[in-house]
């Protein structure tokens, strides 16, 4: 039976590990909870039981606890239901730690119910900047084959990834939009020149998700809008006006399995067209069996691939330099060559941008 203190000491060690991620990735308010979270939190509520006696792995690579944790309390901000614990949030500020924990741990105490509820469930996001990392492959794609594209995305949460043609972009001093959009993204553009005046169109799009969010719904887009990071306005605000494109283009998700999805989709040929896979930090939370799975049907169906009807796969996941944000890469069959073609922040902020060989 293991030991009651390791558990508690792996759950507090959990929450000073997301602090420190949280920093690096430009909240220091959702740093500061943490960090006070792993200190305050005690077993003698229902909430600070359930977590320092966390069955599962707690840290941020495994269940991501901080994270449930964080989401419960934004959620009650922003629907208005804990005014004392709003009066502690962004854009109000309190400077003494021991006030602002205790209108977190009123919060916990108060919302028990709500908040355990909210820990069963992993964080669910869907980072709207990482399109300024999709966009330039799908140039890419555009610019090697020519052919409109047929989106496939593993993952898709709300699908607000799948509206990236729907965005404006500035890459440095150079904009990018097919139509004027509420939802702008600028990410800090390092590297090789980005060729922004490639014909595009998508034909068709589609995604799954295990537990899809849809975007017309008040209570998924706040689910989904707790889960960012409440000192991070501009990501709220952006994530607010995609959810409103997604909305009203009727963009919704299906409920499935990646791999019974992607093995439905590889069925189809699609003539005159480029059936794109595409998938951002996603792929690694697949158990082996099913990316196993998953790259054998990719793989399959790279090898019907023809002239007249390609297939592509982008993704943007992390790899061994996790350091270094996440690898872009991209296949394209029949030839099957594939490219890290750059690297990016895992929330978008900025592209580092190598670029398909030879295409300029």
């Amino acid at each position: 039976m293991p030991d009651p203190t390791t558990i508690e000491e792996t759950a507090r060690l959990a929450f000073v590990r997301q602090a420190s991620a949280c920093r690096e990735l430009g909240s220091p308010f959702t740093a500061r909870l943490c960090t006070l979270a792993s200190a305050g939190l005690t077993a003698n509520h229902p909430v600070g039981a359930n977590i320092l006696s966390w069955a599962g792995d707690p840290s941020p690579s495994g269940d991501s606890v901080p994270l449930r944790l964080a989401g419960a309390l934004h959620a009650l901000v922003l629907s208005g239901t804990d005014h004392g614990l709003a009066a502690a949030y962004p854009p109000h500020a309190i400077d003494n730690d021991g006030d602002f924990w205790i209108a977190v741990d009123n919060a916990l105490r108060t919302h028990a119910d709500f908040i355990l509820e909210r820990l069963k469930s992993a964080p669910q996001t869907n980072e709207v900047r990482r399109s300024g990392a999709l966009l330039p492959g799908f140039l890419t794609i555009s610019s090697l084959l020519r052919k409109p594209l047929v989106l496939s995305e593993i993952g898709a949460s709300a699908g607000l990834n799948l509206q990236w043609d729907r965005y404006d972009y500035r890459f440095g001093d150079k904009p990018w939009a097919l139509l004027p959009s509420p939802v702008l993204i600028t990410p800090e553009w390092r590297g090789a020149k980005l060729p922004l005046d490639i014909p595009i169109h998508v034909e068709s799009r589609a995604g799954c998700d295990l537990n899809p969010l849809d975007p017309a719904s008040e209570e998924d887009a706040l689910r989904l809008l707790s889960y960012i990071w409440a000192d991070q306005q501009d990501r709220l605000e952006r994530t607010r006006f995609a959810l409103s494109i997604a909305a009203a283009n009727r963009q919704t998700v299906d409920r499935a399995d990646a791999v019974d999805w992607l093995e439905q989709r590889l069925q189809d040929v699609h003539e005159d067209q480029v059936h794109v896979i595409y998938h951002t930090i996603a792929w690694q939370y697949l158990p082996a069996s099913s990316k196993a799975q998953g790259e054998a049907l990719i793989t399959a169906a790279g090898e019907r691939a023809t002239e007249k009807s390609p297939l592509a796969r982008l993704q943007l996941e992390a790899d061994e330099q996790k350091h270094n944000g996440a690898a872009l890469t991209l296949q394209i069959w029949p030839s099957g060559e594939k490219h890290l073609i750059g690297r990016a922040d895992f929330h978008g902020r900025w592209v580092e941008w190598t670029g398909w060989p030879g295409l300029h």
